[in-house]
């Protein structure tokens, strides 16, 4: 058995960010979003949700959150196609 002295090759994954839009007419402030994304999202001083750090949380928590939403305010896209 051989072993390159190199090492195995780089592996490069290409990352898409979020595009994470919350609609304030239908938010109802529940707070859902930030319990299940702290960071990510956070209540504005109204009482609606807002974005803060889209990164500040894995992404599968970021998509449950939106999912969680139970007015469906938030949307969720990635390169143009809608996730959530």
């Amino acid at each position: 058995m051989t072993v390159d002295a190199a090492g195995p090759a780089p592996v490069s994954i290409e990352w898409m960010a979020l595009d994470i839009s919350i609609n304030r007419d239908v938010c109802m402030g529940s707070g859902n979003c930030s319990f299940w994304a702290p960071g990510v999202f956070d209540l504005d001083d109204d009482g609606i949700a807002i974005v803060i750090d889209p990164g500040a949380q894995p992404e599968d928590k970021v998509l449950l959150a939106a999912q969680g939403c139970p007015t469906q305010a938030i949307s969720i896209t990635r390169d143009g196609e809608k996730i959530v």
